[in-house]
Order: structure tokens, then sequence, then C-alpha cells
């Protein structure tokens, strides 16, 4: 390797926890670390353990395996240089080595909800604490939580000609995964050692952190409290944001090794507990299967025969004498169990996360990672994927009851904050995508018990939509549109804000806002005659119910037409409030002949795509506007404004090229799909976060992976269409 690779891999645990790095094991981001833990799952996500700073004394002569960039550009040390071999599967793996030995390093993160099953929690570790530093006010560390189990497993793996000493320096922190921490005289760490363990907890002024602790199977533990001052982390550098960091080390592990020793740790959120079971060399390999048992029991899959010698015979290849990376190649898409499609599985499973209770944990979704938390039009449009493709119903229908409960004067959160607090309502079209999603949910059920719940939540969304909500959406008396306005707000998908001006506006009538209006009148209509059908309430209210629906979406659906652009062959992207038309070619046309019910005609269909191929379509999604317009950025790049400035304006956006698919099966079943999956595939299995997708990419060739390195919509739009 003579360049640092910095391709990323990501660990997490169902509770919004998540450890992360690089191949090169070089921090580049404040979201690297390996014990980020949700003080308040899914939020309050903390960096505590930051790395182990491993050095190997063999023959005499000291090799420092760790690699740090400094603020001041400098790499000191250079392990990298010594790094022969990486694996992501079934964990990350890496190895280093020379002629006369070898070091392996694994890292695991269990599940967090210890017994659990896919309909809810079943018995999970509990345990008095075996002794205290000071009580801690965060929910992680309180009765009520001290069941769920938060950790990060390291196993370190020797063999060589000779006997050898690792030393393995321990790198903490107590702070925000959005900030850095800086040392200074009111942050302090107390620390108390016991057997095999140290526990751990920061002071700042009068407040004590999350208590956690360290424990190992060998080795002699000695303290010696230092400041490391001044990690630089490039890619913050390259966002315009703070990008320099100090750690604390209260000290340092010792571990003499024979060959073919292993040496495995544990850090662990909470005091030491007597009920967690003894640490042993076996602990992280049966974490490992643990995983691979609850993966296979969610997803109705298991290893074995000819795929499991392949990847096998792929992990081998890091264990002899050459060494090279390894990689998962793609098998056959069309089978239902073949590597990739176990991968891509996996993957989605990442975003499933649980809200802090013991009673019933409440799944929801994480938009994206590392920074993102729940945002409801995200886990909205990504459910499909996520969920209804996979066969998890139990998963949907749980989440769609979620937020028929947040439904507020006709609208959905589109975001929840990271504490505790309200959610946000600033969305038109959450409460839209919910509709849609709860649709798709009952095509695949027909669970009718389930839309008799949730009917009057549907016919409460449409009577705020009718008679007018916040920030004046309001459906058109004349021509029966949704339209909207409220300065300094962005409503729809496309909803950066830099100040109180938003980057594209959309007031008025926008084009996917009125299809998502148009298939939820359909959808009324056809649940209100269904209910009727099933005596779910009075029969003749329903029937006559379901009569004003289907009259109200004819409206509409004529009324669509004044979006269509006959000069270019387009639909109009929004017609403002003083009706004029906005003919940007941007893909909301192509969402709006995505829905299940669609309004536009076969040859409107067709035009709408012929376009959009030739100006929006990339290798990894559909760009956000035409390269061909003023206003179009080729690149996501620069400091906040000048990234924000860019994201909708050109940038491609992965999840878009489920619907982008949808519309062309819809519009061409007969031809074959005008996209080659294969660059999307390859960016999944060995770019970016080897694993996962990211949010976006640049618009410009060669379409640099940018945002978020694993998007909960980008994954789930490929698992619902790689196998049509």
């Amino acid at each position: 390797m003579p360049d640092l690779d910095t391709r990323e891999w990501l660990l997490t645990n169902g509770l919004g926890s998540f450890a992360s790095g690089t191949i090169s094991d070089v921090r580049t981001r404040t979201y690297h670390g390996w014990l980020f833990s949700a003080t308040n799952p899914p939020s309050g996500r903390t960096l505590l353990f930051s790395h182990l700073d491993a050095s190997l004394e063999v023959s005499r002569s000291v090799v420092a395996l760790g690699t740090n960039v400094w603020g001041n550009g400098q790499i000191e040390p250079t392990g990298y240089e010594l790094l022969r071999c990486f694996d992501i599967n079934p964990v990350p793996k890496w190895i280093w080595g020379r002629d006369n030995w070898q070091l392996s390093r694994q890292l695991v993160m269990p599940y967090g909800l210890v017994g659990s099953r896919e309909q809810g929690a079943g018995s999970r570790e509990q345990g008095e604490n075996s002794f205290l530093l000071h009580p801690s006010p965060h929910p992680s560390a309180s009765s009520a939580q001290s069941q769920l189990s938060d950790r990060t497993l390291i196993q370190y793996c020797y063999d060589g000609s000779e006997t050898a000493i690792l030393r393995l320096r321990l790198l903490i922190a107590e702070r925000d995964f959005h900030h850095q921490q800086t040392a200074s005289s009111g942050l302090q760490f107390s620390e108390l050692l016991g057997q095999q363990q140290v526990c751990l907890q920061a002071k700042k002024s009068d407040n004590f952190g999350i208590p956690w602790h360290l424990r190992w199977t060998q080795g002699k533990y000695q303290p010696d409290a230092v400041w490391y001052w001044n990690y630089g982390f490039s890619e913050e550098t390259k966002r315009g944001l703070g990008d320099k960091e100090d750690l604390y080390s209260p000290g340092y592990l010792i571990v003499a090794l024979q060959p073919r020793d292993v040496v495995t740790l544990e850090a662990r959120v909470g005091f030491p507990d007597s009920m967690a079971g003894v640490l042993t060399s076996a602990t992280f390999a049966e974490a490992v299967e643990a995983e691979q048992d609850r993966l296979s029991q969610i997803f109705g899959w298991r290893e074995g025969g000819k795929e499991a010698e392949e990847r096998e015979t792929q992990r081998e290849g890091c264990k002899g004498e050459e060494f090279s990376p390894c990689s998962l190649l793609p098998a056959p898409l069309l089978l239902p169990h073949s590597p990739l499609w176990q991968q891509l599985l996996k993957a989605s499973d990442r975003f499933i996360v649980y809200r802090a209770s013991i009673a019933d944990p409440n799944p929801t979704i994480i938009a994206g990672y590392h920074w993102f938390n729940e945002r409801g039009r995200d886990i909205l449009i990504a459910l499909p994927g996520l969920a209804l493709v996979p066969q998890r119903f139990e998963l949907a229908k749980k989440v769609l009851r979620s937020f028929g409960h947040y439904c507020r004067h006709g609208l959905m959160p589109n975001a929840f904050p990271d504490a505790d607090g309200e959610p946000l309502y600033n969305s038109i079209d959450a409460a839209l995508w919910w509709i849609e999603t709860l649709g798709l949910y009952l095509e695949a059920t027909e669970d009718w018990e389930f839309l008799a719940e949730q009917f009057p939540i549907v016919q409460q969304i449409h009577k705020a939509f009718v008679g007018g909500t916040h920030y004046n959406i309001q459906v058109d008396a004349i021509d029966g549109l949704i339209s909207w306005d409220a300065r300094g707000v962005a409503l729809t998908w496309m909803d950066v804000v830099i100040g109180a001006h938003p980057v594209t506006p959309r007031y008025g009538k926008p084009v996917e806002i009125n299809a998502l209006w148009y298939s939820a009148l359909c959808w009324l209509s056809q649940w209100a005659e269904r209910l009727s059908q099933l005596n779910f309430g009075d029969p003749v209210r329903l029937t006559k119910q379901a009569q004003r629906y289907a009259l109200q979406a004819q409206k509409v659906k004529t009324s669509l037409q004044k979006f269509w652009n006959p000069q270019l062959g387009y639909l109009y992207d929004t017609i403002e409030p003083d009706d004029r038309r906005n003919f940007q070619i941007r893909p909301n046309a192509v969402l709006a002949l995505s829905l299940h019910h669609c309004g536009f005609s076969v040859q409107q269909g067709c035009q709408v795509l012929d376009l959009a191929t030739i100006s929006l379509l990339t290798p990894y999604g559909l760009r956000s506007l035409d390269p061909g317009d003023p206003e179009y950025k080729g690149r996501y790049e620069g400091n906040q404004e000048q990234r924000d400035r860019a994201y909708h304006q050109g940038t491609v956006w992965a999840w878009l090229i489920g619907p982008y698919i949808r519309a062309w099966q819809r519009f061409y079943p007969q031809q074959s799909l005008p996209f080659d999956w294969q660059p999307l595939l390859d960016h999944f299995l060995s770019s970016g976060c080897l694993g996962s997708i990211s949010e976006i990419f640049d618009g410009d060739a060669p379409h640099t992976p940018r945002g978020a390195i694993a998007q909960a919509c980008s994954v789930a739009e490929v698992i619902r269409h790689i196998q049509k």
C-alpha cells in the first residue's frame, strides 16, 4: 500500500451505536472510533473509545503498527506500510507482518438487544454493578438501560518464530460524535483498576460522564496518564469543519505473546457486571457466530455448501505467506442466497435500530451513517427495500404504526432530534409517503385489520390537506392540486436552507407532491371500498367515501396535465404561487412516474424517461439537475455552504435509481433497462464504505462518492430492484 487507503468500514449494534474507521487504520473523520455509544438509543451518540495504538517488539526490534495523521499533516507512525491484508467479511480484519511474524486484529460490535427477536425483545443481560466510580446521570448507565448491551470486542492473534511483546495504548474521549475533544483542565478522567479490567469515567467540571470499562484476557495494565494533542482529520478539513482533536490515554497494556497466542479485549458501556460472563479467547468467535445466526434467522438464509467454501477460500487468502487485499466478488444477481444478496441484506440491517424502551423496544431506521439520525421521509422511502422485500413485515408494521402515532395536524415528522424533544414537522410529503408506503405494505400482507386501525389517521391527513394545515399547505379548490407557501423553509426532499433562504424553494405546487397526492387519493378510494366489503365500519358510509375519493382523484389526474411541458416533452418541476412554471429538468418528474398509482399517459411517461436518461442518469443514480442548466453544480465539495448549494443542484442521489427503474418498467415494460448495475455494485463491494452505498455522488464524472458513507435509501432501493 504505497498510499493511505482511506476506504471505510462500519459496524453497528441496533441501538444507534457504531464503530468505524479506514482500511489503513488512520482516522480521517470526527466519526472514526471504536465505540460511539448511543446514550439515549438511537440518539445521544458519544465517542468513548477511540482506538488502541499498537506496537510489537520482536527480535529486540520495536515496530509501531498504528497510523496517525497529525494536525500539521505529518504521518507518524506509518504502520500502514506493514499492512499486508484487510478483509471485511465477516468482520473487519487487518494483518500486519514481516518475514518472521504476523499480527492480525479483528473488531466486532455485538448486537445490543441481547436475546432479541424480530418481533421484539426477549431475555436480556442484567446484574448489579461490581463497583462504582460515581453515579451517572446518563440513561445508558441507569437501571432502565442496564439491560442493553453496548460494547465492542477486539481480538489480536500473533504468529511468528519468536516470542513477542504487544503494547496496546488506550486512547479515549468523552464527546458528542459531531464534535472534537480538546484537552483542558476542566476535562478529567477517573480510572479504577480491577482484575484484568479498568473502569473509566470522564468528569467535566462537576458533571460525571458515561462510565465504561475495558477488560482483557491476558496482559498487564500500566497506568500512564498522558494527552496526545492535535490529531488531524483530513476529511473534515475538506468539508471545512473542525479537523483537530486531542485524545487522552490513561495507560497501556503489555502482553507477552507466544506463537499463535490470542488476546481478546472488550470495551463495554456501564460499570463492570458480574453477570456479563468471563471474557475468554472464544468470546470473539461466539459473538461473530451469534451475529451470523441472528441475521440468518431474520432473513431465512444459512451459510453452507459451495458458497461458504468460496468465501472461506477468500478468507484463507489472507493467511498464507503472500498477502493481498481481499474482497467479495459479485455472484449471479438472481440467486436469493448468493453472497452478494446476503451482503446487501446485512447492509440493510445496519439501519434498523431501536428506541430506548425495555418493555417494548420500538424499531426505527437511521437514515445514514455517520451523522444522520431518524428522518421521516427517508425512513418511509427506505422501508419497502429494508422491510417489505426481505419480508420483515412485523418491522414494517411497527414503523408505520409509530409514524401514525406521531401524526399531528395531518403532518408526519420529518426529523427526530438527537436529544429528547419534539419531532420536527417541516415536510409536506412525509405524510404522503406514509400513505404510499402503507399501501405497499397492505399489498404485500393484506393486513386489513391494520388498515382499519390506521384508516382514521389516513382520513386525518386527507382532511388536513383539504382544509389547510401548517405552512399554508392546502388543496386548491379550483384544480384539486396541493399547494404550499411559507417563506424561509423548504418542505420537499430538496430541503436545503442557508440562513433564511432555501436553495431550491419550490413554493406552490411541486410535481412529485401532487403525484403523491393523486396516488394517496387512489389508495383512499380503494381502502374505503375494501373496508366496506369487510364490514370494518359503516359499509354505506365507507362506500360513499370511496366514491368521493375516486372523484377527487379523477379531478387531480386531470389537473396533473398542467405540469406537462409539450415543448420540452417533460414535466414542469413546480407551478409557482403566481402560476409561473419552473421548467428545470429535475428527477422529480421521474418520481412522479414511479408511484403505485400514476396519473400520466404512456406517451408522456416515455418522453420524460427519454430526456431523463439523457440528462440525469449516471452509473450511480440520477442527477438532481440537468448539467445543461446554468444553476448546475457538478461537484459536491468545499465548506458547508458550498456543499449545501450543490446538494440538489446536480449532485447524484443513489436512491433515485429506484424510482427510475419503477418508471421504466411501467412505461417500457418490453425494453431492457438502460442501466448497468456493475459500477454501483462495485462501489458497494469495494469503494467508499465497504459493504454499503453512499448517500450521494458528484454529478460530474468520475462521480466521486460523497456525503454519508452508508445511506438507508441508497441500499434499500438496490435491494428493491437488484433481482428484477
